[in-house]
């Protein structure tokens, strides 16, 4: 195929994996797209995101608008003249006008296998819900949310250790290889209708979704303690204090102890009862710290959790 003009819009790690994937192709990126500058750190200074800072460095021309529904935004990139608009985690609506302009379109790296997980947080929802499998899509966008006609998909296992944080990044690089893939042969790709009635919606995730109630099954709250890394984090409540848990492994043996019950405490890990079985801690944050591994923990927390100590449920979010 003819190299193409591709105007990129992303805006996090995610969308910059793909965009460097394609500086190495022999398509002409002609700009882009990202979003405004957000304050960060502790000076809460404005700092370019991922895509920006790897535009910036391959000198790409960077466009910022706070939307793209004005006249002016519009007019701007039609002047680019694009083949094809590639959009991964960009985070702006794309209006009818921006989504007609380029000469192919705009596609989007999805990740998920839709139409399952269409919405915010499709890495997360699939691990929440125990899947065993997801992936990427890269679609034909259309003016529904993650509805348009599917041109390619490439599947990822989901192992039982996976967090959002390593199955992001996996995604990352399956959707770099997928959206070049698909540039590739877009001429011959045609678009495949998704099933309405398969459809998921992945919302996006709030903090309080992150407290752990103890009468869950192990397995369960495992999964929220994966998919909630490395945010919001999981947490509980001892003594009055937030509890983060970074790490988990579920087991299996039944236990008489009430829910949020320390058991057991161990080089291993920290046993505590569940409704169904037994989550075993070997990551945790303790209140005012930083995640530490479980002999850390230990070392220099060893009276927070004891044997017969409770763990419970806390409204109180704290920031962190």
């Amino acid at each position: 195929m003819t190299p193409l003009k591709i105007v990129f819009a992303g805006t996090p790690a995610f969308a910059a994996t793909a965009l460097a994937a394609l500086l190495d192709t022999p398509h002409q990126l002609v700009a882009v797209y990202t979003q405004p500058d957000r304050p960060a750190g502790r000076g809460r200074k404005l700092k370019p995101g991922p895509v920006k800072q790897l535009a910036l460095d391959h000198a790409l021309p960077v466009f910022q608008p706070e939307s793209l529904k004005s006249v002016a935004a519009c007019d701007e990139l039609q002047a680019l003249q694009p083949d094809v608009m590639v959009v991964a985690a960009y985070g702006l609506l794309l209006p009818v006008a921006v989504l007609e302009t380029p000469r192919h379109g705009c596609l989007n790296i999805h990740a998920s296998l839709l139409p399952r997980w269409r919405g915010a947080a499709p890495i997360q929802r699939a691990i929440l819900a125990g899947d065993i499998e997801t992936g990427v899509t890269i679609m034909q966008m259309d003016e529904g949310l993650d509805t348009g006609g599917m041109l390619l998909k490439m599947a990822c296992p989901i192992g039982p250790e996976d967090t959002a944080s390593s199955l992001h990044d996996r995604l990352a690089t399956l959707g770099a290889e997928a959206i070049v893939a698909a540039l590739a042969q877009l001429d011959r790709l045609t678009p495949e209708q998704q099933d309405e009635n398969a459809a998921t919606y992945a919302r996006k995730l709030n903090k309080q979704e992150a407290i752990i109630h103890w009468q869950e099954p192990a397995k369960v709250i495992d999964r929220q303690v994966r998919a909630f890394n490395p945010w919001p984090v999981a947490q509980t409540a001892i003594d009055g204090q937030t509890l983060r848990i970074w790490g988990a492994q579920p087991r299996l043996e039944p236990t008489d102890a009430p829910p949020g019950t320390v058991i057991a405490t161990g080089k291993t890990g920290i046993d505590v009862a569940c409704g169904e079985g037994i989550l075993r801690l070997t990551y945790l944050q303790p209140p005012g710290g930083k995640p530490m591994d479980i002999q850390a923990f230990l070392n220099g927390r060893p009276d927070l959790l004891r044997p017969g100590m409770q763990l419970h449920a806390t409204e109180n979010v704290t920031p962190r």
